[in-house]
């Protein structure tokens, strides 16, 4: 539920203008609503932002003429089809390596050890972008390489999102992650956490991986919230829901 905005008791917020602080109002009106919700009300839009009926009124007639709202007839409001032109238009603008590169290097610089982002390729993993760790001893693995499905961090966070029934694959989509040790390969382990888009569409994996000499029960309890957070970020940029991620994290 979006966060209550802070009012002067006039129902406006602090702005340098008065232009500024209508496009402030607007946007938090837009921001009431989340991915669960097909409309809300008058009431719950006041509730959720914290302005006055009157203010979100005025405001609602420019964000329908905008087509970024609709009114239905029973007086309930729903996002409009102009907003879903604007995301569309997102999409095709980003690029999965300008979004998923800084994060990946953010994650490598707090871990010290290597990053990797995997993709489903039906009963296989793509490794579509590493950052590599600098220690000298550490985890192998090229861009472009193509690993199995059901073992490793990654492999299991993708086919439990992928509906993999049973353990440990029902607890992966409780938790949001998976920890691997020695998995794949005995001497390695890993950590990883599933990348959304937009409809809950899975994007693919980030995973950190190393010697097991590194990766051990202190480094998983360090990393695993950076991780979640990292793998949030990446999918709020890809314009998927990251609630679940976020819980997690917390």
């Amino acid at each position: 539920m979006a966060g209550r905005t802070k009012q002067d008791g006039t129902g406006a917020l602090p702005a340098s203008s008065d232009g500024v602080a209508a496009l402030d109002r607007a946007i938090a009106i837009l921001n009431a609503f989340t991915p669960q919700d097909r409309t809300l009300s008058l009431a719950e839009i006041a509730a959720r932002t914290g302005l006055y009926k009157s203010t979100i009124m005025r405001l609602a007639g420019s964000l329908i003429r905008g087509h970024l709202l609709e009114r239905l007839p029973d007086g309930l409001y729903r996002i409009g089809s102009g907003a879903f032109r604007l995301g569309a238009i997102y999409q095709r603008s980003v690029a999965a390596a300008d979004i998923l590169l800084p994060i990946m290097r953010d994650l490598a610089e707090e871990s010290g050890e290597s990053v990797a982002f995997y993709a489903p390729a039906g009963t296989l993993r793509t490794c579509l972008y590493r950052i590599e760790s600098k220690h000298p001893i550490r985890y192998h693995v090229r861009e472009g390489d193509v690993l199995p499905l059901h073992v490793g961090s990654g492999g299991r966070v993708l086919a439990a999102f992928s509906g993999e029934a049973g353990e440990p694959y029902e607890t992966i989509r409780r938790t949001c992650h998976y920890v691997s040790l020695g998995d794949r390969d005995p001497d390695t382990a890993g950590l990883s956490a599933p990348v959304f888009g937009p409809g809950a569409a899975l994007v693919g994996a980030i995973t950190l991986a190393g010697p097991r000499m590194r990766i051990d029960e202190a480094f998983i309890a360090q990393m695993k919230r950076p991780l979640l957070v990292a793998a949030a970020r990446a999918t709020r940029a890809f314009g998927g829901d990251a609630i679940a991620l976020e819980r997690a994290a917390s």
